[in-house]
């Protein structure tokens, strides 16, 4: 497209770090920009992740950081080259936010909080002109020269024009701050288009007894080693810390292995994992410790005196082992050291910390533009990439807003 001889407008459908991100870059290239968000006020979801400590980034070099996004590193890597930890860094810095690395490797502003970065943010923004337009709920987009949004807005029906679309709309967790997957009904993707939204970074279901529920729902497992081998691609292998469930498991290092536990649950209806509840020792050292004469103790006490298994660990293997394996020393010492755990499903999408599926990259151009759609830009969770916890999620957001910023900016010839 040639040069326009007037200021051109690009509306920003979603206020979340990616549409927020793609305003910046929009509105530094000479755009006029308009921000548009159906809640009351925009980066809910950031705010709410940022609540026990922001997460920005994550510090390990780009070598380890891109291997995070699985089969979609292809995809992802070039944004990330552009954007990656060391210029998110640089871009918290620039807004007079210091950052710190945690003992994981994890990158945090200072103080810990979302709310400071966000109101400087918010500040720059409107400083470079930018618009922001709350309580408007977009219900369709036609693609033309301008294109047409529709909004319902506190007034009522609302049409927008705009030369440039990018729309950073958000996966399907998490309805309440804003990301509802309603935008897949109204933009009308094919299925060659759009992969299915699917929960990522998701607790899963195992079905536990009551009396487990009772006891130990809400108890953390800390340091233990979850291992599984999928039907097909490495197997999962990795220390951390989960959560019991009413309803099964979660937390970060369950997450860590979502995308394969998911896939494996809907290839086969189940799957199996184990968990190594004493991971810094080994099978023999456990072995002889359980062959120790108990006495009168009952194996409660000694396995809590001789292993230092108690609490939660010690309920998972009176919940998942029979008598006879419990009875059995060299059983229960394998028990203990590779614990089987049925998975039977995700849990669903709106109580999952991000998403898989979204618009497939191969329905966008490199500047990420619908290709079958002229002017239409796509950013952030609604594209069909997914990555664990740990800062990996909010990077890329970040970067491929940006890069649909530009990209807008490329195609209205302002770059």
């Amino acid at each position: 497209m040639n040069a326009p001889t007037r200021t051109p407008h690009i509306a920003i459908v979603g206020g979340g770090p990616a549409g927020l991100m793609a305003a910046e870059a929009a509105a530094q290239g000479g755009a006029q920009v308009d921000v548009y968000d159906g809640m009351p006020s925009v980066g809910r979801k950031f705010l709410l992740a940022g609540k026990g400590g922001l997460n920005l980034t994550h510090s390990e070099p780009l070598e380890r950081f891109l291997p995070r996004y699985g089969m979609r590193r292809a995809q992802v890597e070039p944004w990330l080259h552009s954007f990656g930890p060391e210029q998110v860094r640089a871009w918290a810095q620039g807004l007079g936010v210091d950052t710190f690395v945690g003992s994981s490797g994890r990158v945090f502003p200072t103080d810990m909080k979302a709310a400071p970065l966000l109101r400087a943010w918010l500040q720059r923004l409107r400083a470079a002109g930018v618009r922001f337009h709350m309580r408007h709920r977009c219900k369709g987009v036609v693609p033309g020269d301008p294109a047409r949004l529709e909004f319902d807005a506190p007034g009522g029906v609302q049409s927008v024009e705009a030369d440039a679309v990018v729309l950073a709309l958000g996966g399907a967790s998490w309805a309440r701050l804003g990301s509802d997957g309603a935008w897949v009904s109204w933009l009308g993707l094919s299925a060659d288009e759009l992969a299915p939204l699917q929960p990522s970074n998701c607790g899963f279901d195992v079905g536990w007894s009551a009396h487990l529920q009772e006891r130990y729902a809400g108890q953390p497992l800390k340091s233990v080693h979850l291992s599984f081998q999928p039907g097909q691609g490495a197997a999962f292998d990795q220390i951390g810390e989960c959560v019991v469930t009413q309803t099964g498991l979660e937390g970060s290092l369950v997450y860590a292995a979502s995308a394969g536990l998911r896939d494996e649950i809907q290839a086969h209806g189940h799957v199996i994992i184990h968990l190594d509840l004493l991971p810094a020792r080994g099978l023999d050292w456990v072995r002889g410790e359980l062959a120790h004469p108990r006495g009168p103790r009952s194996l409660s006490t000694h396995l809590k005196s001789r292993l230092g298994l108690h609490g939660v660990k010690a309920g998972l293997l009176y919940e998942l082992l029979a008598k006879d394996e419990l009875a059995d020393v060299g059983r229960l010492a394998q028990a203990i050291k590779a614990l089987p755990v049925k998975l039977v499903a995700a849990r669903p999408l709106d109580e999952a910390i991000s998403t898989a599926g979204g618009v497939r990259f191969e329905a966008l151009d490199e500047r990420l533009m619908l290709a079958r759609r002229p002017g239409i830009f796509c950013a952030g969770e609604m594209l069909d990439w997914e990555a664990p916890t740990g800062g990996y999620l909010l990077t890329a957001c970040l970067a491929t807003g940006r890069a649909a910023g530009a990209g807008a900016l490329s195609w209205l010839g302002l770059r």
